[in-house]
């Protein structure tokens, strides 16, 4: 589980977090929703330690990120699997190579190992016989399969997904909604996702945190989410569903 408790972030003296507090269950898909320049961002920046509070603090377990030297911070970050929003593969590397990259650096497996890790999750997320293709020679689905592939190859913890159905059409962007739900709970991991998509929500929305100008405004799970009456979090449903459905007929 991660935990953040009153979490503030102010830039130039104009805040963008206030006082955020959520707990981000273990072995569930836990949403940050909220229309862009709420904070998602800024909050997971602050989660992984890239961004340091100006209050508040960040806890792993019972572990508080704040009271961690360099040396321990790293340990927690070896634990993080990352899903970037556009997929982040590098374009010079094989689809093997791209998910062997993190073991490579960071572990001291052998070759063989590597190459059976490497394998094992390709397998996972159904990418069979493309170890030698390049990101070019991919859908943009297979690549965030790939993506998907590389963040799970070091066994995380805690998985961070970063809108990861964007630029997807709707079917494979519920094939990716489903395979990141059935790695959270068969891996018993604590899944991070960001996400504008209401699909998304409605399909994995487990534990859910709404946030409107830095603050928290309504947490709770999908089935509750379309029968609250916070006017900003039913303002935010509205217009999500008329664009996509406006993006949808044109």
């Amino acid at each position: 589980m991660i935990s953040v408790k009153n979490i503030s972030k102010s830039f130039n003296n104009v805040k963008i977090l206030d006082d955020i507090s959520f707990d981000f269950h273990k072995g569930k898909t836990n949403l940050i929703i909220g229309k862009s320049g709420s904070g998602k961002s800024v909050l997971t920046k602050c989660m992984v330690g890239l961004l340091e509070p100006d209050n508040g603090d960040v806890y792993y377990q019972e572990t508080k990120l704040s009271s961690l030297k360099i040396k321990e911070k790293k340990q927690i970050r070896k634990q993080l699997g990352m899903l970037f929003q556009g997929s982040a593969l590098f374009d010079s590397l094989s689809v093997a190579d791209n998910v062997a990259f993190p073991l490579k650096m960071i572990t001291s497996l052998s070759s063989n190992d590597i190459s059976e890790r490497v394998n094992f999750c390709l397998n996972r997320v159904d990418i069979i016989n493309k170890n030698e293709l390049f990101p070019s020679e991919l859908s943009g689905g297979m690549q965030k399969r790939v993506a998907i592939a590389r963040a799970i190859s070091m066994q995380p913890q805690y998985l961070f997904c970063d809108e990861p159905n964007s630029g997807l059409d709707p079917v494979t962007a519920i094939v990716i909604d489903e395979l990141i739900k059935e790695i959270t709970e068969e891996y018993n991991i604590t899944t991070v996702v960001i996400t504008h998509d209401m699909n998304s929500v409605l399909e994995i929305g487990d534990n859910i945190l709404f946030i409107d100008s830095g603050k928290n405004k309504w947490q709770g799970s999908k089935d509750e989410i379309l029968d609250s009456d916070v006017k900003e979090l039913n303002d935010f449903i509205y217009v999500s569903k008329f664009l996509k459905q406006l993006k949808k007929n044109r």
